[in-house]
């Protein structure tokens, strides 16, 4: 017998002994909500088959638990493959956005080379605030 056992059954034994000197209208509450905790819970407590393996046991209704554990994996592998949609979608309009950099950048009228000058950046910035002091 387990330890929870033992605890159990001193417990009830005890409770059992006290229930002598309860009134008699508490007692009678007390029957009656066991009662109707007993006929909730045998309501609520499924026909099933139990499996005991050792110490653990599962539950089995024929192949319900079967689409109960598919239907649990649905809603993540639906996120998964969403978010790998998301991803090659992504990396194609980056990739794009790329090549035409690069296009715009080898048809230009400079060389690449300019780009990478740091006085370039300043020759970018004077000429767009002359164009905004024209407009």
């Amino acid at each position: 017998m387990s330890q929870q056992d033992r605890l159990g059954r001193e417990l009830a034994s005890r409770l059992a002994e006290s229930v002598q000197t309860l009134p008699h209208d508490v007692s009678e509450r007390l029957r009656v909500a066991r009662q109707v905790a007993l006929s909730k819970h045998s309501r609520a407590m499924p026909a099933s088959s139990v499996v005991h393996n050792g110490n653990a046991s599962l539950a089995l209704q024929g192949d319900f638990w079967l689409w109960r554990f598919a239907a649990s994996f649905t809603p993540l592998m639906m996120l998964i493959a969403g978010l790998i949609a998301l991803n090659l979608l992504f990396n194609d309009d980056r990739a794009s956005e790329l090549a035409d950099l690069d296009t715009a950048i080898l048809t230009d009228d400079l060389p690449p080379a300019a780009y990478a000058d740091p006085g370039f950046a300043q020759f970018l910035k004077a000429s767009l605030l002359e164009n905004k002091s024209k407009d």
